[in-house]
């Protein structure tokens, strides 16, 4: 459990319920949760599901939107991956349309603070915009499959733009916590 607490990031009961899940092993009902540890709870899982809702959109646009095809699926096969492997791996591609995910997101109904907190979305001067934008995409996982995060490298050769960008700390990435792959 404590193991389970410090690598996922789980709280107590979390890691209880994902042991208990794996191994089919029937947890007693549990006590109903204080406000605040619904709220957080809450707010754990709507993380989630942008970062896997984000995860499917960058996979989704590298094979069937012509720009990811044209760039980030030929990247990736220049480089001697197979199809197989980007799969494997749910690489994907953020379009350069700046707000091509963030638009499809806000449309979906996702919060815009939670695509700003998990460093999906950037506001600048009243502008959103996507953060990848432009990129090759790389979900990180964590140790039960869970998206925590994204690095994203840029196939642009202009040195004045930085190769990779990482998502920021979380309450779901801890930079220090989390190895790729």
């Amino acid at each position: 459990v404590s193991v389970l607490m410090e690598l996922e990031q789980f709280s107590y009961p979390e890691a209880l319920r994902w042991l208990a899940d794996r191994y089919n092993i029937q947890l007693p009902e549990e006590k109903p949760l204080t406000p605040e540890e619904q709220q957080e709870l809450s707010e754990r899982e709507s993380l989630q599901i942008i970062n896997s809702y984000a995860r499917d959109f960058f996979a989704d646009s590298i094979k069937t939107s012509s720009e990811g095809k044209a760039i980030g699926f030929s990247y990736f096969k220049e480089r001697g991956f197979t199809e197989n492997t980007i799969d494997k791996f749910q690489l994907g591609y953020c379009p350069r349309n700046e707000k091509s995910f963030t638009e499809t997101a806000l449309e979906k109904g996702y919060k815009q603070k939670y695509l700003e907190q998990l460093g999906l979305t950037k506001t600048s001067n009243d502008r959103r915009f996507d953060f990848f934008s432009g990129r090759v995409m790389f979900p990180i996982h964590s140790v039960s499959g869970k998206v925590l995060g994204f690095g994203g490298r840029t196939l642009q050769t202009d040195k004045k733009v930085a190769k990779y960008f990482n998502s920021p700390e979380s309450v779901l990435y801890d930079k220090s916590k989390v190895l790729y792959g």
